[in-house]
Order: structure tokens, then sequence, then C-alpha cells
């Protein structure tokens, strides 16, 4: 059985902590057993060791979230990168064709796909085990987990099932309604109706026949260089809507969709994380504080309080969830940022008069991490050192550096630099565009780099 992870979202309904590249699932804002803070993410990828399934998973996800899943697991998950952003259906198609033609995967090898951030026990997650016998013995072209109700919520898509019984655990599906109010809920309960919590599963061979059929590429390599052509369709709509023969396997545990403040507020462990102060006299307050200077709360009640670079919401719980509404309009670049190496935080942007611009970053590099070997067309950039030791490359010469030192790097400069101990940079951009895309990366690793600077010195 394969596992597919889908790792998306625009990152409004958790704003300002979330962003268009820090999604709700990597918000450090839960505890694990030691009670150190971890993510969504974090919490579901040690969830699927637990019952050994994290060797046959692989995350589905964009560009702008690669570097994120690839810090806050260490590596340690196989990734699908989109190459631009989609949906769903898209997505799906391009994971079976990897799943297809690099894994080398049977037809009848059963595919379960699920969201990357449930917030569930592990019980959940063999539940998603039993969805391959159910696949393969029910002779169904789609399997869904269905999570038994707790209440008449209108927040999620319900699955119906036939009233005709089944010997087996599963349920055939009559059909699905989404999203309907709490009196239509509670009638559909009333049905024996379940939760669409977004997994299912299929045969490998019954998705590849799909994208045969509509003449999309089964080779992954292929369908990456077509990628941009695909219809932007939810698998939902694409092949759920279109399948006749569905079954639902009942789920009754725990299972929550942090999807908003108010519900992921009722899963920390904590009501403050950063600096400030929550008077005793405040009742049912959250603080979530990113930045350097303290929060004060005075006599207040149910409100969430969460303060990062890109902005500070202060909102009543039960309002939380019209965030999205609000945000919307709103087109700052994102200000806070993980990477595979480490962080940085935007600390001040200038446009002046004359068309240049300024923009200071704070940057953080882990011990033993690096910078790609790089350049830059449009800007020049200087570097004071505040923290650490480190290596630096400059135009194909190596040399050491420490907190204090000063660097200019022009418009055209080759350059990386990689952390002995954790290195935090202070950095000065100038130039007529400020982009994240000026970028041209020469090597990533930095025996890459090392091998390059001792070949150039070589050669003359």
């Amino acid at each position: 059985m394969k596992l597919v992870l889908l790792s998306g979202g625009s990152g409004k309904r958790l704003w300002p902590l979330s962003n268009d590249s820090r999604s709700k699932q990597f918000l450090k804002v839960l505890e694990d057993e030691e009670h150190h803070l971890q993510s969504m993410v974090q919490r579901v990828w040690h969830q699927i060791s637990n019952v050994g399934l994290a060797d046959s998973t692989v995350i589905a996800t964009g560009k702008s979230q690669e570097d994120m899943i690839k810090s806050q697991l260490d590596n340690q998950a196989g990734l699908i990168i989109e190459p631009y952003r989609r949906d769903t259906f898209p997505a799906i198609a391009l994971a079976a064709s990897y799943v297809y033609s690099v894994q080398k995967a049977a037809l009848d090898e059963v595919v379960a796909i699920l969201p990357v951030d449930p917030y569930v026990d592990d019980q959940f997650f063999t539940r998603v085990q039993d969805l391959e016998e159910v696949v393969q013995n029910s002779n169904t072209e789609l399997a869904l987990i269905g999570v038994t109700p707790t209440y008449p919520s209108s927040k999620y898509g319900y699955i119906v099932p036939t009233s005709e019984k089944s010997s087996n655990e599963y349920r055939r599906v009559s059909r699905f309604t989404e999203k309907p109010s709490e009196e239509q809920a509670a009638s559909l309960i009333e049905d024996g109706a379940l939760w669409n919590c977004g997994v299912f599963a299929f045969k490998l061979g019954y998705i590849i026949s799909i994208l045969e059929e509509k003449g999309i590429p089964t080779d992954y390599e292929e369908l990456l260089k077509q990628y941009e052509t695909l219809p932007k369709i939810s698998f939902d709509y694409e092949v759920v809507e279109k399948t006749k023969d569905i079954v639902v396997l009942p789920y009754s545990g725990y299972w929550k969709d942090l999807g908003t403040w108010n519900t992921l507020t009722e899963e920390m462990a904590t009501s403050q994380i950063g600096k400030g102060v929550i008077s005793a006299d405040s009742e049912n307050i959250h603080l979530i504080n990113e930045l350097d200077i303290p929060v004060t709360v005075l006599g207040a009640n149910n409100l969430i309080i969460a303060a990062s670079p890109d902005g500070i919401l202060v909102s009543d719980k039960e309002a939380s969830p019209r965030i999205k509404e609000l945000v919307g309009e709103f087109e700052n670049r994102p200000m806070y940022e993980e990477r595979r190496w480490g962080w940085y935080r935007v600390l001040d942007y200038t446009k002046l008069e004359e068309g240049k611009e300024v923009l200071t970053k704070r940057i953080g590099i882990d011990e033993g991490k690096n910078l790609s070997y790089q350049l830059h067309d449009y800007r020049d950039e200087v570097w004071t050192i505040i923290k650490g030791e480190g290596e630096f490359v400059l135009n194909d010469e190596i040399r050491s550096i420490k907190t204090g030192d000063v660097i200019q790097i022009q418009a055209g400069d080759k350059h990386a630099v990689k952390a002995i101990t954790d290195l935090e940079i202070i950095e000065v951009q100038t130039g007529s565009q400020l982009i994240e895309e000026d970028i041209v990366r020469l090597f990533m690793s930095w025996k890459e780099i090392e091998d390059h600077v001792l070949s150039t010195k070589k050669a003359y």
C-alpha cells in the first residue's frame, strides 16, 4: 500500500501566522509527548511512523512548501513537487504517475490519499491501513473513510451510505452532501451519514486508466512538462462524482479539522506562546506572538491574539473563521519563511522615489547547513554577521566569517555561506527588483561548492 499526503493551502484561515509559503500545517503550536512545540505535519508524520507507514509514504506539494517540509521533517519524507499550483485532481494525477512510472508499482497496488494535517489519534492511521483490504476485497473503484459525527456540523461534507447492510465493515455510498445546514445535518446523521474527512483509496490502475482516457501522460517526467496545461479542478469533481462504485469505511475515533483559530486553540496545550502577559481577570484567551515585542492582554474574554511579521490579529474566537474573507485583500509578500537551511524574517521594506527598493532581513542558518552558491541580477546585498561562525564563498574564494564581520555582495557576484555554528545575519538588499525569484543557483550542496572552488584553483 502506498500513501500520498496532500500538502497545499493558501494560508488565509490562520493569518497572520500562516501565509502563502507557511500554511496551517507548518505552525508549531501543538505539543508532542515531551511538551515540545510541533506542527501538524510533524505530528502526522510521527503518527505515520508509529504504524509503520513512513517508508511507503510520499508528500505531494508545491515548490513554495518544499523547503518548509524538508526542514520540519528533517528530509525524511519523499516529495512530489508540483511545478505549478493547480488543484487536487492534477496533484493526485502527478502522484499516481510517480508511483506508477518512478516507483514502478503494479497496477493492482492500493494507493491511499489523505490530507497532511488531520488532527487524529494513531488509531486513525490503522484505519487507513484497513482501506487496502477493503479495496482488494470489495471490487470497488474508490474506498473512503467516513468519520462518525459527534454533532450536526455545517462545516463538513457528509457521506450518505445506502440502506443496504453489508456483511463487511464497509458500506456502499449512496450520495454526498456538501456543508448542509445544521438542521439538514441532524437529519443526515439520523440516516447514518458520516463526515467526509478527505481520505480515499483506489487501485493504481483505476487512476492510470482515467489518465489514459483523458490523454494525460502516465509517465512522471512527461506529466511534469505538461503540468501547467492540466485543468484546475478538484479530484472530487473530476473523479469522485463520476465514479459509480464507491464504498465507505466508518471510523468512530477522534478526528478534527484544525482549520480555523477557534478549533486550533481548542487543541493547544498552552494559552500563550511568545512574549506577553495575560491578566488574571482575562478568560479563554490565546496569545501567540512571534514578534520580539511583548503583547499585553487586560480584562478580555474569548479572544485569539496572533502576532507575526505578516500582521496582527485580534479576534473573537467564534468570529475568527471569517478572517479569510478579509485578508484576501492583502497582497503583501510573506514576511517569515522556514527553509531547508533555517529561516528568514523580513524586518523592513522601503520603496524609494527613484525606483530603488530597500529590504532588510534577519536570516538564521542552522549549524551544518548552507545557502546555495548563487548570484542575483538586480540587487546588491550587505551582510552583517550578528551571531555565530561560518565559511563564506565569494567569486570562488573561501574564507572564514564570524560575529561582527560585514560583507558586501554586488549584483552578479557568486556567493554562498555555511554555518559552522548556528549563524544569524542581517541582510540589507538594495536594487530595482527585490523578489525571491531573482536568484540563479549554481550549486546546492557544500561539497559541490568546495569541489568547484578547488577545481577553479587547479585550473589556474
